[in-house]
């Protein structure tokens, strides 16, 4: 693991090497989490990816899950059916919103134009929809879309935990054992699949750059 350091007024960045386990990722978060709420750590963003995994959100139901294939577990976080795996980066951010305005509807808009302008640097226009969670990338000629990065947080005593999931190069055949978020009349996309070879290091560095834009 290695850490950057940051102002007192920024989260700290850390990027995991390797896969981490979503017990072990779940458990970290509660504990920074918690240690943010009293005072005792400061706010983080963890870029991390997953072993081939399938998470349900508190809105899932049994019929979300088409086919068991890799271990399944409950995320506690908001949403439905998630995959996570090696290509993806997954993003947890843990964040005060006691000294950020207490808005959670405000935070998730900012994620997403958080992840809209990471994308924005490859030239790939993200898209926000109505009634559905996660960020699109339309192709007009063929009059389809498809999801390209997620989203599901969870915020407890106005610490947020979980995050997003930007698909770099994930095998998209991993997708087919759920109903990704819900939307079973729409696919799922990643940036390799829409023609650009980025590197996750390449992506981190999108990330990083647009957050300031973002959160400041």
């Amino acid at each position: 693991m290695r850490a950057d350091a940051a102002p007192a007024t920024r989260p700290e960045w850390v990027v995991s090497e390797g896969l981490t386990s979503y017990p072990d990722a779940l458990a970290a978060m509660e504990a920074r989490a918690a240690a943010i709420r009293a005072g005792t750590a400061a706010e983080l963003v963890w870029l991390v990816e997953h072993p081939p995994t399938y998470t349900a959100g508190t809105s899932a139901t049994p019929g979300g899950l088409v086919d068991a294939r890799f271990p399944v577990f409950q995320a506690g976080r908001g949403g439905q059916w998630t995959y996570h795996g090696p290509g993806q980066r997954t993003a947890y951010v843990m964040l005060d919103l006691g000294r950020r305005g207490r808005d959670v509807r405000a935070y998730v808009h900012s994620l997403e134009e958080w992840l809209i302008r990471a994308l924005d640097r490859f030239n790939v226009r993200g898209e926000r929809r109505d009634g559905r969670v996660g960020i699109w990338v339309a192709d007009r000629a063929r009059g389809t879309e498809d999801k390209v990065a997620a989203i599901g947080v969870r915020v407890t005593r106005w610490v947020t935990w979980h995050g997003v999931a930007l698909n770099v190069d994930p095998d998209l055949g991993h997708f087919g054992g759920i109903v990704p978020c819900g939307v079973a009349e729409h696919g799922v996309t990643s940036l390799h699949r829409l023609g650009v070879l980025a590197t996750m290091e390449e992506a981190d560095a999108a990330l990083r750059a647009a957050w300031g834009e973002v959160f400041g």
